[in-house]
């Protein structure tokens, strides 16, 4: 990988595949972006749009292409394209339409992209459709990689960082692990606060600790069910969600063409824990250059242990059910 001339390539010139290619050019996190859509007016309009900015930033070069073009050579290669998700529309819902589009587009990609490249999939259902990928593409697990629960795992540490006093959420140490839907859920058991555990934290730290325990796990329920229903508010308010998860992808790229070693709740695919197997699900995992080197194996609770085996449930029920 060239670490000072990484490409990445963006499959899907919709609302989250252009503003990632925005958020990577504001950051210079790649010195080549590729857009690739069936639209190919739509990828020529955002390629140019984002050109007329490049004086403002790092050098870059940003351009529509084909699937040869772009993914000749890249080093990241993401997929945003599909349906999006509509109001009162789950992201399991999508996965029939979803499903049929990418088996053109991975058919696609493996034609052109190098056996080093990493396939990161931000298309929902994700965890369905980042194992879809990795089955119809022969590549390694670890390169094929979900966008997962790093932008719930932020929705997650903002709400508590805005619960407790406006604590920068950079000193929050707390991951929403399993189905990036409906079940996933936090892992509270290994929540931090500086370094100090959640439940040490709300007993000598915090000033909500005058309440009984019992009704600060109710408002952590409430934080959970506002980080669960946060794309629905979203979709809701204006459509689409797009800002916080082309950031999301921009740190998961960055992990990568970087190596900087990074642990994130990604979908990565479980061999065995707790149990899985067989199956993407978001786990705290170290992202680098090889894509996933390895996911966290946590001391989930009991409790947790039953709601990441149903998320794994739901997941593995609807692949099932697709391959019928």
């Amino acid at each position: 990988m060239k670490h000072n001339y990484p490409k990445v390539t963006i499959i899907g010139a919709g609302n989250v595949g252009a503003t990632t290619a925005y958020t990577l050019m504001l950051l210079g996190v790649a010195r080549e972006i590729a857009i690739v859509d069936s639209n190919v007016q739509k990828a020529s309009g955002e390629s140019l749009d984002l050109n007329h900015g490049i004086s403002f930033v790092n050098p870059t070069s940003i351009y529509q292409a084909d699937y040869k073009d772009g993914c000749q050579n890249a080093d990241v290669i993401v997929i945003t394209a599909g349906a999006a998700q509509k109001e009162g529309e789950t992201r399991l819902d999508l996965i029939k339409t979803n499903t049929k589009i990418f088996k053109s587009i991975i058919s696609e990609i493996v034609k052109y992209a190098k056996k080093e490249a990493i396939l990161l999939v931000v298309t929902n259902p994700v965890d369905v459709l980042t194992y879809v990928t990795y089955k119809l593409s022969g590549f390694p697990s670890n390169q094929v990689i979900g966008s997962g629960t790093v932008l719930d795992t932020s929705r997650l540490r903002f709400l508590i960082s805005q619960h407790f006093q406006g604590i920068n959420a950079k000193n929050i140490h707390a991951y929403i692990i399993g189905e990036h839907g409906d079940t996933e859920f936090p892992v509270w058991s290994n929540a931090q606060i500086g370094g100090v555990t959640l439940e040490k934290y709300l007993k000598s730290c915090s000033n909500k600790n005058s309440k009984p325990y019992k009704e600060i796990e109710t408002e952590l329920k409430s934080i959970h069910e506002d980080v669960k229903n946060s794309a629905y508010k979203i979709i809701a308010a204006k459509g689409s969600t797009y800002y916080a998860i082309a950031l999301s992808i921009c740190s998961i790229i960055k992990a990568i063409v970087r190596n900087e070693q990074t642990i994130m709740p990604v979908s990565t695919f479980i061999d065995d824990y707790y149990g899985v197997k067989d199956i993407y699900l978001s786990l705290p995992s170290l992202v680098g250059q090889n894509g996933v080197e390895y996911f966290l194996r946590l001391d989930l609770s009991p409790e947790e242990q039953k709601l990441f085996k149903k998320s794994a449930q739901t997941v593995k029920k609807i692949i099932e059910e697709n391959r019928q």
